[in-house]
């Protein structure tokens, strides 16, 4: 939404397609605190300021899935889910990432059913019951923090020795005094009959697996980019994000860009991929302009 804005007011021919507005910070952000300008602010609502915005700007939006980018001599040609194709001069993928699965045993079978990849839409549904949380990053504890409004007693399971979110998180989690933090925990299964009923992990240090019973399992592991439909035009890292140059987010190919949780940037942060959508449409409209000088 950021790469849009700047488009829109550089007066640029731009189209925006997305299956949906949001993405992670919709979905998983329940609040936000180290955004500047707002010293405490709702996933959501910042999702509304940032369309809001966009819709002031005379680009125009699509609700559409991109399924592959083709490279052209004249530019790109963009597929999309509808079986329509978009020509452009420049692209910019701002595709973000998709939540990591468990690959545990009975996790596809329970998605619905008690197991989750997003408490800000299911959450309620828990109410006065115990849950278990699978990741011990600051999503983790973002998300542990937006259920205590509901949930009895919240079990964390981390893969690791120790949690890494943050202190400030650890430390609201810790005094609510309904968290029990279990490290060195590999989740083998999640168990029930209908709905979810328990989960089983192994002490990662004695290969004992233990049970718990829940009546609800959240999975926050982390993210794998979404990035399958231009794998033919860039260069990816070991964990498939696509490889950037820094200051243009420009891609191996020329006139391709990639902004945000998608690409090789060290930090997934809102901000950092605000600022990142902000140098893409730049140096789109910078490329731009090169080529018109040329012809």
């Amino acid at each position: 939404m950021t790469a849009a804005i700047y488009a829109g007011r550089q007066k640029m021919n731009t189209l925006l397609i997305t299956k949906d507005f949001g993405g992670q910070i919709g979905k998983k952000a329940v609040y936000i605190e180290n955004y500047p300008g707002f010293e405490k602010i709702t996933g959501v609502d910042l999702i509304k300021n940032f369309l809001t915005q966009v819709k002031t700007t005379e680009i125009e939006i699509l609700t559409a899935e991109v399924t592959k980018i083709k490279k052209e001599e004249e530019g790109f040609v963009v597929l999309t889910n509808d079986k329509r194709n978009y020509k452009a001069i420049s692209v910019i993928v701002a595709s973000g990432s998709d939540p990591r699965p468990l690959e545990a045993k009975g996790e596809k079978e329970f998605l619905g059913k008690g197991l989750s990849y997003c408490a800000l839409c299911d959450g309620p549904l828990f109410k006065d019951k115990e849950v278990a949380i699978a990741g011990g990053g600051n999503a983790a504890f973002e998300t542990v923090r937006f259920l205590l409004n509901y949930i009895k007693k919240i079990y964390i399971l981390e893969f690791g020795s120790k949690v890494c979110a943050d202190q400030t998180n650890q430390e609201i989690v810790r005094q609510s005094g309904k968290v029990e933090i279990i490290t060195n925990a590999a989740v083998k299964e999640i168990k029930g009959d209908n709905f979810v009923s328990a989960i089983v992990y192994e002490d990662t240090r004695t290969k004992e697996q233990k049970e718990l019973k829940v009546g609800g399992v959240f999975v926050e592991i982390g993210y794998h980019p979404a990035t399958a439909f231009v794998k033919e035009l860039v260069d990816f890292t070991d964990k498939d994000e696509i490889q950037v140059e820094p200051e243009s987010m420009a891609t191996k190919t020329e006139g391709l860009f990639a902004a945000g949780d998608c690409n090789s940037g060290k930090y997934k942060q809102i901000v950092t991929a605000a600022g990142e959508g902000a140098k893409a449409a730049l140096a789109a409209y910078g490329y731009i302009e090169d080529l018109k000088y040329k012809k």
